[in-house]
């Protein structure tokens, strides 16, 4: 999937699989989230809009439900997730 830059909020990335319907962004904590059944309008809407992380958190995030698809490990070699989930 390509992905676009973007600096806006925690945004750092955004893409989109047509065929999937899937998004995907990319977030400042090295995290990416997919969400599914997201429809074409609603990608180029995000694409275009002139805060992409206001139009994330309002149409995206409370509205699908997100799958982690990766986390970027700290500088230490860890999870950061390990602290919480043991």
């Amino acid at each position: 999937m390509e992905m676009i830059q973007v600096h806006s909020g925690k945004l750092r990335a955004i893409g989109y699989d047509t065929p999937r319907r899937v998004l995907r962004v990319a977030l400042e904590d090295g995290s990416a989230l997919e969400y599914a059944n997201v429809g074409e309008s609603l990608w180029r809407n995000l694409k275009n809009a002139s805060t992409p992380w206001s139009y994330y958190r309002d149409n995206i995030e409370e509205e699908f439900t997100a799958s982690r698809v990766s986390s970027k490990p700290s500088s230490h070699g860890k999870n950061p997730l390990d602290d919480l989930f043991g």
